[in-house]
């Protein structure tokens, strides 16, 4: 009897391993070259718990995605998550990507300005690449107890707070000057004498004001550092940096500017030659959810385009998030689109303009 029994055990184990093992020779793999914590391990569980997908993760940056896509003709992956101001441009000089389909997204999970702002900027020949997913800005951080009027780029020009202002002379700086400016330096981009005209007027505003700065900052701790002691009062910020800081001191808000806060987004695009399609589009609508996408808020830093995605976030992160981004201020954002040739060059030599003057 015991022998049966054994001989049958060892029948149903060996027909569990042989199940096993043909479960995981047809298992499906999602392979997803993104940026670090854009997938956190707990995400990856819960999505292979549901559909039984399994996801491979490459994590990468912009340069390297393109690299990597280029060298293969689209192959290797089957979604990447290059920054949307990467995907056109490299679309048209490489065709590396597939447009996305979007009767496959559930756009009712995702901020609607910021699908529109997407769709725009990834659009080759009719067909859109990209939708958006996690994203930031630059916009201000003030300490209301000592500069309440500043409330967009241009009163960080304000001679009242001489000594007292900090930003970081690169070109989004141009960008947000413009448009406080009442310019739209983006409408100029393929126009490169209207967009030098932009520039001009820029560089003659950033060079007036230059006795006001107290410094201009190059890196986050340096800014926390300047503000957190009181020696600027305002600044340019990224919104990262100003969360921290009013985490710290209540009292600096970190604000969208009147003319619209700068805004990036990492987007999903399909590689050419993706062969899980399927299981590309089960993970933009899986990690779209209120739910999944606080996950990734917590892992990667920053915020998602998730309809609600704020909603689990930890409390204090929370409200900050929704008193810096009404919606009004979210739907006002100026997202970089895709930047032409010979744009950076112009610009360099702008701010090694004012960089240089006296």
């Amino acid at each position: 009897m015991f022998k049966s029994t054994g001989k049958m055990i060892a029948g149903v184990l060996l027909g569990a391993g042989l199940t096993m093992v043909a479960s995981q020779a047809n298992a499906e793999t999602l392979r997803l070259l993104t940026w670090g914590g854009y997938a956190p391990d707990k995400v990856v569980q819960m999505f292979k718990a549901e559909t039984g997908i399994d996801v491979e993760v490459t994590n990468s940056n912009n340069e390297e995605m393109i690299s990597k896509l280029r060298a293969t003709g689209g192959a290797g992956f089957d979604l990447a998550q290059p920054s949307q101001d990467r995907v056109a441009g490299a679309q048209s000089e490489f065709d590396i990507y597939k447009p996305i389909d979007l009767s496959k997204i559930d756009a009712t999970k995702i901020i609607p300005s910021m699908l529109e702002g997407t769709k725009k900027n990834t659009t080759v020949n009719g067909s859109a690449y990209g939708v958006p997913h996690v994203w930031g800005t630059s916009l201000l951080a003030v300490n209301t107890a000592m500069a309440p009027d500043v409330k967009d780029y241009l009163d960080l020009c304000d001679p009242k707070y001489t000594g007292k202002i900090s930003y970081r002379l690169k070109r989004p700086i141009l960008m947000a000057f413009a448009f406080s400016m009442g310019m739209d330096p983006f409408a100029a981009y393929n126009d490169k004498a209207k967009y030098q005209d932009i520039l001009n007027k820029v560089e003659a505003k950033l060079i007036e004001c230059k006795p006001i700065v107290k410094a201009y900052w190059s890196g986050a701790d340096a800014l926390i550092a300047l503000m957190s002691s009181g020696e600027v009062v305002a600044a340019k910020a990224w919104d990262g940096t100003g969360w921290k800081l009013t985490a710290a001191k209540p009292e600096i808000k970190t604000m969208a500017p009147t003319s619209g806060a700068l805004g990036w987004i990492d987007t999903f695009v399909l590689p050419k030659k993706t062969q899980n399609e399927a299981a590309a589009y089960k993970w933009i609508n899986f990690v779209m959810r209120p739910e999944v996408a606080a996950m990734i808020v917590e892992a990667a830093g920053n915020f998602t385009a998730a309809v609600d995605g704020d909603k689990f976030v930890e409390e204090g992160a929370r409200k900050r998030f929704q008193d810096t981004f009404p919606p009004e201020a979210i739907d006002n954002i100026k997202w970089y689109p895709p930047v032409p040739t010979g744009l950076e060059e112009m610009e360099g030599k702008v701010l090694d303009r004012v960089q240089a003057a006296k």
